[in-house]
């Protein structure tokens, strides 16, 4: 019987990259984003080789996330994957320069729509005692680096709350993980810098970063192990990168 893997942010760079590499490898697909023109697309590339179940809803939205997964119907109610990717990062200002909103935008998204989605998702795990819940965090959730402020706080509450969580499922036997990448090539710049493109390009100018491919074949391996291995809590970075602020660049 195949397995239901639930992916949040899944309509751009490592979340659909990672439901492709699970679709291709005979995981149902629930794919969760707010673009309902990009999930569409999606599960029409995905139906070539699995089944697939869209969710269309905004992690930040606590009503919504919980309306949308208990609305799965019973062919996908069953999850036994469950990737929290969905994430951005908001501005690069040194704390004093801080928008609020932005602020706002990645503690909501980052830390309470991670929590939303888990809290959604979690009781049937443990109904079940089984499944795994694979966090994605950041270089950010190990080192702070200047003018990452909020964004490296959000993500190192990913890293706490992902030892967390392993540790309170544990009696359920729920095993829980975390994938901390480097720089990664996605939209997550150009988000960064309010949709400056040319800015956003020079983030990955003059090395190969990692692609969402590489993130997503690292996941499949992950899930795929034997379930008495729990890959626990895994950083990776480009070549290219010794830290969040050493880069061998040409």
């Amino acid at each position: 019987m195949s397995k239901t893997a639930l992916v949040t942010g899944a309509t751009s760079g490592i979340g659909k990259a990672t439901a492709q590499i699970l679709a291709k490898n005979n995981y149902k697909i629930i794919l969760c984003g707010r673009r309902d023109d990009r999930l569409l697309e999606i599960k029409n590339e995905l139906s070539a080789f699995t089944e697939v179940h869209t969710l269309s809803f905004d992690v930040r939205d606590k009503k919504a996330v919980f309306e949308s997964i208990n609305s799965l119907p019973e062919a996908f109610s069953t999850i036994d994957v469950l990737v929290n990717n969905a994430g951005n990062a908001h501005g690069l200002d040194p704390i004093q320069n801080g928008n609020l909103d932005d602020w706002d935008a990645m503690i909501d998204i980052n830390v309470k729509g991670l929590l939303y989605v888990s809290k959604a998702v979690i009781p049937q795990m443990i109904e079940r005692k089984s499944g795994h819940i694979i966090n994605i965090g950041s270089i950010a959730g190990k080192e702070v680096y200047p003018n990452g402020n909020v964004y490296c706080a959000s993500k190192h509450a990913v890293d706490a709350l992902n030892q967390a969580l392993r540790m309170d499922l544990n009696p359920f036997g729920i095993r829980v993980g975390a994938i901390h990448p480097g720089a990664v090539e996605t939209e997550f710049s150009e988000v960064r810098f309010k949709g400056d493109v040319d800015k956003a390009a020079n983030v990955y100018k003059g090395f190969e970063p990692l692609h969402p491919e590489d993130i997503a074949d690292i996941i499949h391996f992950v899930v795929s192990r034997p379930y008495h291995i729990n890959i626990a809590d895994l950083m990776v970075l480009p070549t290219a990168q010794a830290s969040a602020t050493i880069l061998k660049r040409d």
